[in-house]
């Protein structure tokens, strides 16, 4: 039963840490539609695919002591870091989760390194990738089209995906 949230807490532990409650959504929505083994349901929400279960998820780890969320106040927004703790590292071990595959890991780590805003144009793209791309593309300005993604920002974020799928092939 608690499989899922070991598999959270191991994803956070690859990261070392990942900072922003938006980013953390991105990067397990992006993980889960590139096939790895993530169940968390997903909606379209203000700021691209979103999972409340995920929130809950985390929250409840967070309350267990396997995560610890670090709030940093940045002045006009709060930002959270999360961290596994040592706890959290003990109860992925006793929940017999695979280890992480290097593709998986690798692919947490380019995520990592990309901000929160090209993350969610990735993933906006990816939640409506069931559409030719021209498509994909006018539903992003449709439902993006405060944030002004360049052609150059788009075309960079389906290489980025290109590139991520190729990483779980080649592992």
């Amino acid at each position: 039963m608690l499989e899922e949230h070991a598999k959270i807490i191991q994803f956070i532990g690859a990261a070392d840490g990942i900072t922003g409650r938006k980013k953390l959504q991105k990067m397990v929505y992006i993980a889960k539609k590139l096939d790895y083994p993530y169940k968390e349901k997903y909606e379209f929400h203000v700021y691209g695919p979103y999972s409340h279960e995920l929130t809950l998820r985390v929250e409840e780890l967070c309350n267990m002591g396997f995560l610890q969320e670090e709030r940093q106040d940045k002045g006009s927004y709060v930002q959270y870091k999360y961290q596994m703790t040592d706890a959290g590292e003990h109860f992925t071990q006793m929940a017999q989760v695979e280890e992480a595959t290097p593709a998986l890991v690798a692919c947490i780590s380019q995520m990592k390194d990309k901000s929160s805003r090209f993350l969610e144009l990735v993933s906006t793209l990816l939640f409506f990738d069931h559409l030719p791309k021209e498509e994909q593309i006018e539903k992003l300005h449709a439902v993006k089209g405060k944030l002004n993604f360049t052609e150059e920002e788009i075309n960079e974020a389906y290489e980025f995906v290109m590139n991520l799928m190729n990483l779980r092939t080649v592992h």
